[in-house]
């Protein structure tokens, strides 16, 4: 028989489990607490608990985890780049990033990515599945773990599409952010999405204080078609109205992304467009050099071509910057990060 996952269970849903096995209805807050607050992978490490009872949620539940197959650190600013091995073998990259006011974990929400973004490594490997949420979390606990720094801050933008897989990460929002367990706020959560509209519709009718992200990277429909695929089906102006309908309900600013690709999407032109096309909105535009691999044909903004960009924004009252790229030296930097775990592991 298939055992339940526990930790991606709600308190609510882990008291009405424990209480379905016979346990008193404590327990559930100290499994809870073993699980989310000090992270343990194991029921035997759960140690305030009887041996016979940790014996009997061995056998009902199983902890979903990961495990740390590959490691990198930045040699310029201590960023950590995480590939984990997930209970069925396949494989994910977390990003862990050192900030003065704390520690940041980029976090991947599925196995590859159907997006098929031009300019992001993630799509190259093709899809596999989504993720759980209790694998979404392992990534956060193993990664502080490891660390042995706690994570104060989440973004949901590493691997895959986070509102293609609604419902798990949602519920990895609710859990990440509960205060029976890490207690991480809403404010201190980025999710970063392609424009899948109705998802953001649903996302406002939940009013969540988080971050909305909002991956643009072109002022007009027939650019931002040509290197992003879902701009086919829901086009500039059907998001930018879910966006507005977002910033209504839940009163938070969105952060456009713009990764700047020389001699694509970075004239002056562009600029005022899209200035144009943000002009009256809560918003912030964030600026990203794009980050050049192998496989692919685009090559970044030179850093003259960027300032001007954003100058001309600033100058056209829209809030704009240029993101600090970290981790690039170990492919971990924004759009790089993609599965060559697989192949590691067969050449093993």
């Amino acid at each position: 028989m298939k055992k339940a996952d526990i930790l991606g269970m709600t308190l609510a849903e882990l008291s009405q489990a424990v209480a379905a096995e016979g346990l008193r209805s404590y327990r559930a807050g100290q499994v809870f607490r073993w699980l989310h607050v000090f992270g343990v992978s194991s029921f035997d490490d759960m140690t305030d608990i009887p041996k016979s009872e940790r014996a009997l949620l061995s056998s009902k539940f199983q902890i979903f985890g990961c495990k740390v197959e590959k490691k990198q650190v930045s040699e310029y600013n201590n960023t950590i780049k995480y590939l984990f091995r997930l209970s069925d073998g396949n494989f994910v990259e977390s990003v862990v990033m050192k900030y003065r006011y704390g520690r940041t974990i980029c976090v991947s929400t599925q196995i590859g990515c159907k997006m098929g973004c031009a300019f992001c490594a993630s799509t190259m490997g093709g899809f596999v599945r989504s993720l759980a949420a209790a694998e979404i979390l392992s990534q956060v606990y193993a990664a502080q773990k490891d660390s042995g720094a706690r994570i104060s801050r989440v973004v949901l933008m590493g691997m895959g599409e986070p509102l293609d897989n609604f419902s798990a990460v949602t519920r990895f929002i609710e859990l990440i952010s509960s205060p029976d367990g890490q207690n991480i706020g809403m404010r201190n959560i980025s999710l970063s999405t392609c424009g899948i509209v109705p998802k953001i519709y649903e996302l406002a009718e939940r009013k969540y204080q988080l971050t909305l992200s909002i991956s643009l990277h072109a002022p007009n429909d027939e650019l931002r078609s040509s290197i992003m695929p879902i701009n086919r089906r829901y086009p500039i102006g059907e998001l930018l109205l879910a966006c507005r309908e977002y910033i209504r309900a839940t009163g938070r600013r969105i952060s456009f992304e713009y990764t700047m690709l020389g001699g694509i999407n970075d004239s002056d032109g562009c600029a005022k467009e899209l200035s144009a096309v943000l002009s009256g909105m809560l918003c912030h535009v964030n600026l990203i050099p794009a980050n050049e691999f192998n496989e692919s044909p685009f090559r970044r903004s030179d850093a003259a071509r960027v300032s001007r960009f954003c100058e001309i924004l600033l100058k056209n009252g829209i809030n704009a910057t240029v993101r600090r790229s970290l981790g690039s030296d170990i492919g971990a930097s924004c759009g790089l990060l993609r599965l060559r775990g697989e192949k590691e592991d067969e050449n093993a």
